[in-house]
């Protein structure tokens, strides 16, 4: 399976100090060159930056043919050219994206997407990550999920934890 990042959930997940919870997941994951260019933009929070510098082997930068294409008019041009890339790699793709319109989008053209909850959770159930924390971390940035979301996935969490835990 090839993974495919937007800037976004790269972004929360180098904030929050996780951002090599991708390698553990999945191996490698590309990123399209506008997504390389945001994060390296100089408005990008500092930490962000100094670790785009020094990018980890397995982030890899994927090239793309941006086309005109009706679907993608309002998102910007990273989410435009990771559903790009995404859409060359089908089936056999998953796209991080976090904006909701990408997602209808990516959905829309038959990409499989996840966002920063769905890999902060699927690294807890292999026990990369603590998800209590991880989830305290991207609630100090400007992350914003639905409370209930938030409550349920940790509920989820502590069941999944007790039910391991027993003898």
């Amino acid at each position: 399976m090839i993974v495919i990042a937007d800037t976004s959930p790269l972004n929360y997940l180098i904030l929050i100090g996780e951002a090599e919870v991708l390698h553990g997941l999945y191996g490698r994951v590309l990123i399209p060159q506008a997504v390389l260019e945001e994060l390296r933009h100089p408005n990008a929070p500092a930490v962000v930056s100094v670790w785009i510098q020094r990018r980890p082997a397995w982030l890899e930068v994927g090239h793309t043919t941006v086309i005109a294409d009706a679907g993608l008019r309002g998102l910007g041009p990273g989410e435009c050219e990771a559903i790009l890339l995404a859409q060359e790699h089908r089936p056999e793709v998953l796209l991080l994206i976090y904006e909701q319109k990408g997602r209808r989008e990516a959905e829309r053209r038959q990409i499989r997407t996840t966002g920063i909850l769905g890999v902060l959770n699927d690294a807890a159930t292999r026990g990369l990550i603590e998800l209590s924390t991880a989830i305290r971390r991207l609630a100090e940035t400007n992350f914003r999920a639905s409370p209930r979301l938030l409550e349920a996935l940790l509920e989820q969490d502590g069941k999944s934890k007790r039910r391991d835990s027993s003898p």
